[in-house]
Order: structure tokens, then C-alpha cells, then sequence
């Protein structure tokens, strides 16, 4: 076996392994894989560009695809004493996806827990955790339904008057419209009606990243010192990686979900990016964006499909790639041509 082929093994091991560690260690879980996963630069590739122990599984994606039942290639196993099936074993597939990122620096991340499967394309970069920019307001608009600080009957906040760049928050708005325009005042002026011991609780609990949310008001972000515009979730102190992100839609819109079905249901209308006549089925999800200096440093599209294989929850990361336009749009565009191929 090849230096590279250990080095690729190892990588995927620590993902399964950190996969594991959030189940058991909330917050923390994706920081100790990080300090123990080898720098960037250090995994080996082939000469095309192509990753030595990538090519075994991208040449099986079309028989055991995302949206294939778990088993469903396997030979018959032998019968078992016991007659509780065990969970199917977790699988992780690297596809080759380069042809939609063209060059871009990103990573996609693809699960589908009833097939037992995710796709990670780039795991490395999949595994670094960045700023959620406005994928954080999926978190607030959940936490902010579930516990009444946002009546969708009764949605509207007042506008302060201040002329924004974003001509669509200039004015009075209410709930729907402040998360399809992405308006941060009004989200921030959720987030502070939640308070920081609230939101602390419930990022503990959907093991949100690194849960930290010490920068309350977004200090850290040296691209806009405008206190309306600015917080821990926007290029600050909390941090989250693709393959914590599709981990978090699943506690969330998961069988499992501690949360309200008129809550989910709430949140899924807003969330909705295209409907069943255009794709096949809805797809659901959040873009984000975040600069440094003026750069645009993080852009995402996060959340989840409702396929005929089950439901798939999806993360597409982009990160600052010099010399090329990076947009939370690309991100976007990027997950609904993955998953018109699945």
C-alpha cells in the first residue's frame, strides 16, 4: 500500500471518527478531529489531480449512488443469532465533482442517513470549520419559532430608518421576507431578543460547531462596524465545517428532531428553494456569505432535498479562490446540479 493510499485511509478514518465524536462530545467533538487531522498540504495527490484512493469509490458511485438503499448491492449475509438488524455501517464516497467547482477552492457534502451514505467532495476542506454567515439564520429562525419570539402571524419589526446597502431591508419587514432578502438587522434583533443563555443552550444541543458565541455582537468582523449588521455568526467567533452543517440539518429536520412539527413546518416554507415541478422535488436551504476586507472570504448554500431515496442533507462550501468570483449563489447552483446528478 502507497504512502498516499495510508495518508487518504487516515483522513476518511478521522471523518468517520469525528462523525462519532460530535454524536458523544457536542461542540467539541469536530475540534479534537481537526487538531488530529494532518495539515491541508500534507495529503498526497496523483499527478492529474485526481486522489489515489478516491478513484476506488468515485468508479463505485454509480452501483452504490447516495440514493441507494443500504444493502441493496451486498450479497446475502449469513443468518444471524440475533434477531435485531444492525444499523448499516457508515459509508463515505468521494465523487469526483470538479467539473461544477471549475477551479473554485470548495467542498460539497451530501448525506443521506436512510441509504447510510455521504458524499464528501474535498473532505479536507469539508472538515475545517469557517464562519456560517447567513446559514446561522436556519439556527434563529428555529430557535426564534420554537420559543415565540417570531409569530409568524404577527412577523413584522419595525425599520429604524437607517438607509442599508440593501435597498429590500429599507423599510418595515416582516418574517418570510426578512429570511428571502437575508435581512441581518432583523435577525439581529431576534437573536438579541433569544438572548446569549438561551441560544448557548440550544447550540449546545444541536452541537452547533464550536457553539461559540462569546462575540456577542460581532466585533471581530473588520469588514463592517455597523452594530446592526454584525455578530458572532458573521466572520466572528462561531465557526462550523460542511460536515458538521448536513450533521445539524439532520438533528433538526431528522426523525429524531426535539422540535415542534408546526415549528419544522414553518421553517420549511421559508426554506423552500424549489419546489417539487422543477427539480424533481423540494429542495430546501439557506445561502451565506461573509467578506474580510472587502474579499469574499466564505460563501455557502446549506440544507437539505426531499428525494425519492430519502431525504439528503446538503452543504456546499466555497472559500476565497484567487482570481475567481466566489457568491453564495455558485454555492447554490452548485448543490442543484449535484443533486440533478444523484
Amino acid at each position: 500500500m502507497t504512502i498516499r493510499r495510508i495518508r487518504r485511509i487516515y483522513i476518511i478514518s478521522g471523518i468517520l471518527s469525528a462523525l462519532c465524536l460530535t454524536s458523544l462530545s457536542g461542540c467539541s467533538g469536530m475540534k479534537n478531529f481537526q487538531e488530529s487531522t494532518p495539515p491541508y498540504d500534507m495529503v498526497e495527490q496523483e499527478a492529474d489531480g485526481t486522489e489515489a484512493f478516491g478513484q476506488t469509490n468515485r468508479e463505485s458511485i454509480e452501483e452504490n449512488g447516495l440514493l441507494s438503499a443500504p444493502g441493496s448491492t451486498t450479497t446475502e449475509s449469513p443468518a444471524q443469532d440475533s434477531t435485531i438488524a444492525a444499523p448499516p455501517a457508515p459509508s463515505i464516497i468521494e465523487p469526483d465533482w470538479a467539473h461544477h467547482f471549475k477551479g473554485l477552492n470548495g467542498a460539497a457534502v451530501f448525506y443521506n442517513p436512510i441509504a447510510g451514505k455521504t458524499m464528501i467532495y474535498n473532505p479536507e476542506l469539508a472538515s475545517i470549520q469557517r464562519s456560517p454567515c447567513s446559514t446561522f439564520k436556519i439556527i434563529s429562525s428555529l430557535i426564534g419559532l420554537e420559543n415565540g419570539f417570531i409569530d409568524p402571524e404577527d412577523s413584522i419589526r419595525s425599520w429604524s430608518g437607517e438607509s442599508f446597502w440593501n435597498e429590500a431591508w429599507n423599510k418595515d419587514i416582516d418574517f418570510p421576507e426578512a429570511f428571502r432578502t437575508s435581512c441581518v438587522w432583523y435577525f439581529r434583533k431576534v437573536i438579541d431578543d433569544i438572548g446569549p443563555d438561551l441560544l448557548q443552550t440550544e447550540l449546545n444541543r444541536l452541537q452547533y460547531g464550536n457553539c461559540d458565541i462569546s462575540d456577542w455582537e460581532g466585533r471581530l468582523n473588520t469588514n463592517n462596524n455597523n452594530r446592526a449588521l454584525t455578530g458572532f455568526w458573521i466572520e466572528s467567533s462561531l465557526k462550523i465545517s460542511a460536515s458538521e452543517q448536513v450533521r445539524v440539518m439532520e438533528r433538526i429536520f431528522g426523525p429524531d428532531a426535539v422540535y415542534r412539527a408546526e415549528t419544522i413546518q414553518q421553517l420549511k416554507q421559508v426554506m423552500l428553494v424549489t419546489d417539487q415541478n422543477e427539480t424533481g422535488f423540494p429542495v430546501y436551504g439557506k445561502t451565506g456569505l461573509g467578506k474580510m476586507a472587502g474579499v469574499v472570504v466564505d460563501s455557502w448554500f446549506t440544507g437539505f432535498a426531499d428525494t425519492h431515496g430519502g431525504i439528503v442533507y446538503i452543504s456546499v462550501y466555497l472559500g476565497e479562490t484567487e482570481g475567481a468570483e466566489v457568491s453564495s449563489s455558485k454555492a447554490k447552483e452548485i448543490a442543484l446540479q449535484i443533486l440533478s446528478e444523484l
